[in-house]
């Protein structure tokens, strides 16, 4: 019997992985109700997706517990590369001064206990072994029906997101394409410690060519947290082959077990090592294996009415760059934000419309990307290093042209446009604190921030302009000015930092009074040349119901 007692919620997210964690997370702290119910009992113990990327570290900085991150993570300084044992150019994963993060090695089961603290700071936690079974939405709301430890559970909720991995049933229940294929090799993962004499923070990646030249030999060693400790792929021994058993793997970019249970063990991972490793060396410590094949698919929408894909429900590729995960937790950074306003009443008609019109051309991207990497090498990319680097830290994302860019808030002159990510600088000063800010500690955990520059001496002028946009957004954003001299002793309209570096001038490429609105996920929704109240309720209209 099914208890329809569940009673009314804002919004449902199914599945508990880093991305319905960052989804859940992201509506609890905005006050919205929301519950978090994945299948699994325990969280899993295996280092999946490793990679962290610089992008989604300043997310974690704007969230507010990064530095928790930070404490239990692996600084990725690199990779060193070798083709049939010859040792190749290193590569050096190397950020400019002023991205405030670099790329790190974190194990997914870490990541994860990180975000669900984090999420348990706003009175929720994850609902263990309980699985959406089916959903019905109508113009109102979603019907979802959970099976739960004690049975049956009907539950009416406004929104539902699926981020419940690459069988998603939210995905499934929509009936979306999610077109694609998949590579014929198998690969291997394991979790070991090895004996490697290496500068700590280098990936090894070792390739071995056939007559032909094609790659009939592959060992990737990306580093783990602990001594010596590494997540090694590899490509399958014939014994564990699908195709050799006559069997067919489950097609998934994620590691899984054999079709028959077998996993990887030592000796297959030694014989690899023996074969491949650039330095003789012992594997040992195996704390988890599995094996793998590798699919690339990309879902037709993301969104269908008030149900919505994020994650590997949306997207799926290879894990060449580390980029899955971590584009997925952009998923639900994009979304939850938008979610909240939805939920509150107070969207634009067309602000829940552009997750799907943002975030699936990055999809689409980031699927072809991995894609050719996958089979040409990231060194084969005809950018320039410095462009390849900036995208694989994600820091290139960005939605210019999307329905909530209005082209003629642009001023089209130097620095980020409406659409690129507000970047970091140093250098701020406030009237009270005593040592320098950074621009993200001055938007870590607010909504809408409108960024006010003048050359000064003081903001007093800025006082209309900052009232109009506050009735604009109903109250829901926060007006900073940032001027290159000030008076402190001046009766400023609103909060004044002093950019006693040049820096932000520099990187925003600003010289006269401009204004630049901050979206709440970190992009430019506004650059104004000069700021004008009429032109920033334009841009505030695409989000606001007001």
């Amino acid at each position: 019997m099914t208890d329809t007692s569940g009673g009314t919620i804002d919004v449902l997210v199914a599945g508990a992985g880093p991305v319905g964690l960052t989804a859940a997370a992201e509506l609890r702290r905005r006050g919205v109700r929301c519950r978090l119910v994945d299948l699994l009992p325990a969280r899993l113990p295996y280092a999946k997706a490793v990679g962290i990327q610089p992008r989604t570290l300043e997310i974690w900085d704007r969230m507010g517990f990064v530095h928790d991150a930070l404490d239990l993570a692996v600084r990725l300084r690199g990779q060193l590369t070798y083709v049939d044992g010859v040792e190749q150019p290193r590569l050096e994963m190397v950020m400019p001064p002023e991205v405030p993060y670099g790329f790190a090695a974190l194990p997914q089961y870490e990541t994860e206990r990180v975000l669900e603290a984090f999420l348990n700071r706003f009175g929720t936690g994850i609902e263990r072994s309980t699985e959406l079974v089916s959903f019905a939405q109508d113009a109102d709301g979603v019907t979802c029906r959970l099976r739960t430890p004690g049975g049956e559970e009907e539950v009416r909720a406004r929104f539902l997101v699926g981020c419940d991995g690459a069988h998603s049933t939210v995905r499934k229940g929509l009936g979306l394409g999610f077109e694609g294929g998949a590579f014929p090799e198998e690969y291997m993962l394991a979790d070991v410690e090895v004996e490697w004499n290496l500068p700590r923070g280098y990936a090894v990646r070792a390739t071995h060519h056939d007559a032909g030249g094609a790659v009939d030999d592959v060992l990737m060693g990306v580093p783990l947290p602990g001594t010596n400790r590494y997540r090694m792929s590899m490509m399958v021994p014939p014994d564990l082959s699908a195709a050799t058993r006559g069997s067919t793997p489950d097609g998934i970019a994620h590691g899984l077990d054999t079709a028959d249970g077998r996993k990887p063990g030592l000796h297959h991972i030694q014989a690899v090592l023996d074969r491949m490793s650039p330095w003789p060396t012992t594997a040992s410590a195996l704390r988890w294996s599995s094996v793998f094949r590798i699919s690339h698919r990309l879902v037709d929408r993301y969104a269908d009415g008030r149900v919505f894909v994020a994650g590997d429900a949306a997207h799926i590729h290879p894990p060449t760059g580390a980029q899955g995960m971590n584009t997925g937790i952009q998923d639900a950074w994009n979304l939850a934000w938008k979610l909240a306003l939805a939920v509150e009443g107070a969207a634009a008609p067309g602000l829940l419309a552009s997750y799907d019109a943002e975030r699936r051309p990055v999809g689409e991207e980031v699927v072809g990307r991995t894609v050719r990497h996958a089979a040409e090498g990231i060194k084969a990319d005809p950018d320039d290093p410095r462009t390849v680097m900036l995208r694989e830290a994600q820091l290139l994302v960005g939605y210019r042209g999307g329905p909530l860019v209005d082209p003629a808030s642009a001023d089209g002159g130097p620095g980020p446009q409406p659409g690129d990510r507000a970047p970091d600088c140093a250098g701020l000063a406030g009237a009270i604190a005593a040592y320098p800010l950074r621009l993200f500690d001055l938007l870590r955990g607010r909504e809408h921030v409108l960024l006010l520059y003048g050359t000064g001496p003081t903001a007093e002028g800025f006082g209309p302009l900052a009232a109009a946009v506050r009735e604009a957004a109903d109250g829901q954003i926060d007006v900073c000015a940032i001027l290159a001299e000030h008076k402190t002793d001046a009766a400023d309209a609103v909060p004044v930092y002093r950019d006693a570096r040049g820096e932000f001038a520099r990187l925003y490429g600003v010289r006269e009074p401009t204004a630049f609105l901050v979206r709440p996920d970190g992009y430019l929704a506004a650059r104004l040349t000069p700021p004008t109240a009429a032109g920033l309720r334009a841009c505030l209209a695409k989000v606001f119901a007001r």
